[in-house]
């Protein structure tokens, strides 16, 4: 086997084994109370006193589901990075006419 499908597949699955780790470790038990949805307000992320309030949409995003976006970030941005690389054009050295 070549060695850069050897790297690309331990990458991959150190990737995965990373997401699903973060997955495992979130805590998605808090936000189920009941079988009805409720509305997170996301205008107000302090209270009076400078402190974020934990029911706002910035608390829930950042501090209960930050690890969960970080990785998911990171699978963006290699995909993107993926993407560049996959549609650039090979250019020929011989073609100096």
């Amino acid at each position: 086997m070549n060695k850069r499908v050897v790297i690309g597949i331990c990458v991959s699955a150190l990737l995965l084994t990373v997401l699903a780790a973060s997955v495992m470790a979130t805590d998605w038990s808090n936000h189920v109370t009941n079988d009805s949805p409720e509305s997170i307000d996301f205008t107000g992320a302090t209270d009076d006193d400078g402190n974020m309030d934990a029911n706002s949409l910035n608390y829930a995003l950042f501090e209960t589901y930050g690890p969960l976006l970080l990785i998911l970030a990171l699978l963006m941005f290699g995909a993107m990075i993926g993407g560049v690389c996959i549609a650039r054009e090979e250019s020929d050295a011989d073609d100096t006419d």
